[in-house]
């Protein structure tokens, strides 16, 4: 079982940054998958961001070259860098994490940080 707890989320200008972090409450050393999804209001959740234990990683095309997911295993921490915001990337972003072997869903859920980003 792992808790996971998101901050960093907060208000910014289109073309700023914002750095959020999600703090597991165990070793994220072995944990096979994490990620970062997003949902904004009146939108399905997508997924933004995932990396593996190897440190593969996987983008969504509206973010790549601008996101960039990073994992400290020593530090029990999960980083999402977000650089060029735009307003489109409003929303509640979540930490997720799937300790479960194999591909398949995350079975673990921060419960969010909003990122609003102002024209």
């Amino acid at each position: 079982q792992v808790q996971l707890v998101e901050s960093g989320g907060g208000l910014v200008q289109a073309g700023g940054s914002l750095r959020l972090s999600c703090a597991a409450s165990r070793s994220i050393y072995s944990i096979n998958t994490m990620g970062w999804y997003r949902q904004a209001p009146g939108t399905q959740r997508e997924l933004v961001a995932a990396i593996t234990s190897g440190g593969s990683t996987n983008y969504a095309y509206s973010v790549k070259g601008r996101f960039t997911i990073s994992r400290d295993n020593a530090g029990n921490t999960l980083f999402l860098q977000m650089n060029s915001l735009r307003h489109e990337d409003t929303a509640n972003y979540y930490c997720a994490a799937r300790t479960i072997p194999g591909i398949g869903a995350m079975n673990y859920w921060g419960k969010g940080t909003l990122v609003t980003v102002s024209l």
